[in-house]
This record gives C-alpha cells, structure tokens and sequence, in this order.
C-alpha cells in the first residue's frame, strides 16, 4: 500500500497555498486596527482597486496580482476553510475533465473575478473562495447528460448562490459584500463551465492529463 499523488493539479495548488501562507505567518506587519496581516499575501497575491497606488498599469505585478489573488489568503482559517472544499470536490473535477482543463477553468475565473474587482470595488480581495464556488457548482454536472440541466445544479446554485445574493444585499455590510461577490462570480464560470464540458464532443481529451 502506498500514498499516490492522484489529482496533481489540486495538490499542487494546495502545496502553493501552503507555501504563501507559512511565509505570510513569518513575515507579517502590524495595520492600524491593531490586526496582522502576511506581507506576502499583501504585496504579491492580493488585487487591489485600480485607483490604487497598487495597480499601476506600469507595474507587471498589476497584471499578476488579477489572477495570484486566488492563491493568498488572510490566515490559516481562511485557507483550511477554502480547500476543505477544494480538496473534496477537486480530484473528481480533474478526473473527469482532466488537469490542463480544470487550470484554465480556475484561471478564467481568477481573471475574471480580479478584473471586476479592481473595477468596481474600493477594497482588496484574495483567497481561492472564487474557485471553491466554481467547483461546487462544475461538481453538479459530473453526471449530467448531453444537452441537458441537472437538477442538483439548480438546487446547488439556488441554495448557494441565493444565500450569497442575499448576503451581498445586506444594507449592515455585516456579511462582506466582496467576498459574496467572488462567490457569486465563481459560481456563475462553475455553472458555465460545467454546461459548455458537458456539451463537448469530448469532455477529456486524451491527453489532458497533467502527470508528476
């Protein structure tokens, strides 16, 4: 019996996530509410508004930062909170549309959800909750048929991103608009993802496989 690497890409996603956090844990600074947060996370893998000092169009790390945001996060709860997640859902993900597929699915949704942020909202954002929404939803076309709507995705995405939607409306901000609004994106490319894969002659090409 012997311990294999079976999903590549999530483990390895999973190991870069780590990696970021343990060096944010090392190298912190001190904000004026009196919290910590990891200088790495904070100069690397956060995106921030583009009328901020941060996001020069100058800087390459502006264009970095649109998609590396999904790979920090602000504590270790933070992070156990998201792969709990993603390690749960994401080997069956890569397994199904194999590894190459589901790195361009978490990119695109990265991107995307970066882009708007920079765009339309005066705070900050990281953390792969983005993904973790787009995989829950992707799951529920696992066993979907061609041309078709599974019923588990509309009662995923009405349970899930309902509460959101209804988080985001909350007039107190009690609940974090930004992050219900990564969720929301997230789960909206999950949605999408999972019905153009399942409309494709091939849902896995032969060698999509990433191998380690």
């Amino acid at each position: 019996m012997r311990i294999t690497y079976n999903a590549p890409v999530v483990l390895t996603l999973t190991l870069i996530c780590t990696i970021i956090t343990s060096l944010d844990t090392v190298f912190t600074t001190t904000m004026m509410n009196g919290k910590t947060t990891g200088l790495v996370s904070q100069n690397f893998f956060t995106v921030y508004p583009f009328s901020s000092a941060y996001m020069s169009f100058s800087d390459p790390l502006t264009y970095w930062r649109l998609f590396s945001h999904a790979l920090g996060h602000a504590g270790w709860g933070h992070m156990v909170g998201n792969f709990s997640f993603i390690l749960l859902v994401g080997p069956v993900l890569e397994e199904k549309y194999g590894g190459k597929s589901l790195i361009m699915m978490m990119f695109v949704t990265a991107l995307i959800t970066g882009v708007l942020n920079a765009t339309f909202f005066p705070n900050g954002l990281l953390g792969a909750s983005g993904i973790v929404f787009m995989m829950i939803l992707l799951v529920s076309f696992t066993n979907a048929k061609k041309g078709t709507i599974p019923l588990t995705f509309v009662l995923i995405a009405s349970l899930y991103l309902g509460s959101e939607i209804i988080n985001a409306m909350d007039p107190s901000g009690k609940n974090g608009g930004i992050s219900q609004f990564a969720h929301i994106i997230g789960g909206i490319f999950g949605g999408i993802f999972g019905y153009m894969m399942n409309n494709m002659p091939n849902k896995k090409m032969p060698n999509s496989d990433i191998q380690i």
